[in-house]
């Protein structure tokens, strides 16, 4: 089926040469029946793990029932997913919009921005990404992105990532919001400074400007803490999530203040598939798992172990190993393709950040046995 999914597909993805069938927990198994562990996990979607045993089955019980209901109807699924998300995030952010990514979510996040304040402009960061459609990829940094779409949404400034003294130099009169990842992902998994996340609130306070957290790929456990702002003990304003929300369907969610979704008029934003009954009970399930297996401390746990161990390797090619939880990024002195490569044909999947580093985001279920065993296939790859 590679042929066929060359022939037709766009073309747009640098396609790795496998072709994955099926997966169970933290493992993936090809077309030919070779087993791999995903350190991939779907760009971190896998939090509970392929095909997870108490998702399927909401899945299947809810697509016997209902599988779709646009937002002008009222759903009980829905319903449980929004009071769920509401009893794990800060008790300020009490509502919520569902979409279908997370590139949704920021979209969401700025047009409300936008219309809470009056006003126009934000300041994101550099490194930072934030999604691929025409608003989010106007805050996303990297001009590889962008600079074939320009021009892009106007109003967009990027600050130094904890540097507070160069968002102070951003700002304006016309300054609606301040978008940050408290930690960066694809930008090569940086994390923001305590001192800096923390004057970031107390900046958009004194200056009446929303603050914005893109939990997007740091939330549900990934980090060590169901959200990553539980690090700084910092709210924002709006937080957008998504990914292992659902462990494993499309889902986005922008979760906010009362008052700045009271902004919106009847009809300002909408989606079609947004919150329908089978992602929901899929999240639902989703969360509960995370929730009921306390997944964020065994990530914290099982993070600490392994960054531990990848910072053994003794190789002269690696310039630093950064980490929290589960989320991982390996900086190299040379470009990671050929490594990224060399692990896939050792049975271990992992993805990058950039041109050279390793990033490793595998599901939060993942056994030690497992993690050694990566830790020794890039000790290999690694010190060649």
């Amino acid at each position: 089926m590679i042929e066929i999914e060359e022939k037709f597909c766009s073309g747009i993805y640098p396609k790795r040469p496998i072709e994955i069938v099926r997966g169970k927990g933290s493992k993936v198994w090809d077309s030919n029946g070779r087993e791999y562990i995903d350190c991939v996990g779907g760009f971190g979607v896998a939090i509970v793990g392929h095909c997870n045993d108490k998702v399927i089955e909401a899945i299947c019980s809810q697509a016997k029932r209902l599988i779709t209901c646009p937002g002008i109807f009222y759903n009980d699924t829905r319903a449980k997913l929004l009071q769920l998300i509401a009893e794990i995030t800060p008790k300020e952010l009490s509502k919520t919009f569902l979409s279908n990514s997370g590139t949704e979510a920021v979209e969401c996040a700025l047009k409300i921005a936008r219309k809470y304040t009056g006003k126009k402009e934000f300041i994101a960061m550099k490194r930072g990404f934030h999604g691929r459609t025409m608003g989010s990829l106007s805050a996303t940094w990297k001009s590889k992105y962008k600079k074939s779409f320009e021009p892009l949404v106007p109003g967009f400034k990027h600050a130094v990532f904890n540097d507070l003294d160069s968002v102070q130099s951003l700002i304006n009169d016309n300054t609606a919001a301040i978008i940050v990842e408290p930690i960066q992902g694809e930008g090569g998994v940086y994390i923001a400074d305590r001192d800096f996340v923390r004057g970031l609130r107390e900046i958009c306070d004194d200056k009446d400007i929303l603050l914005i957290f893109d939990e997007v790929q740091t939330g549900f456990g990934r980090t060590g803490k169901m959200f990553a702002l539980e690090h700084y003990n910092v709210t924002p304003d709006i937080l957008c999530i998504g990914k292992g929300m659902a462990g494993g369907l499309p889902v986005g969610a922008t979760v906010a203040k009362p008052e700045i979704f009271n902004s919106l008029s009847k009809g300002e934003h909408g989606s079609t598939f947004g919150g329908n009954p089978l992602v929901a009970a899929a999240a639902v399930a989703s969360i509960n798992y995370i929730i009921r297996n306390n997944l964020p401390e065994k990530a914290r746990v099982k993070g600490d172990y392994f960054i531990q161990k990848l910072r053994k390797i003794e190789s002269s090619i690696i310039r630093e190993v950064r980490g929290i939880g589960l989320m991982i990024g390996i900086e190299l002195r040379l470009p990671a393709k050929k490594y990224i490569l060399e692990a896939l044909k050792r049975g271990v999947l992992v993805h990058s950040s950039g041109i050279n580093i390793l990033r490793l985001l595998p599901p939060l279920v993942i056994s030690y046995e497992e993690l050694d065993k990566v830790v020794e296939v890039l000790k290999v790859v690694l010190c060649q």
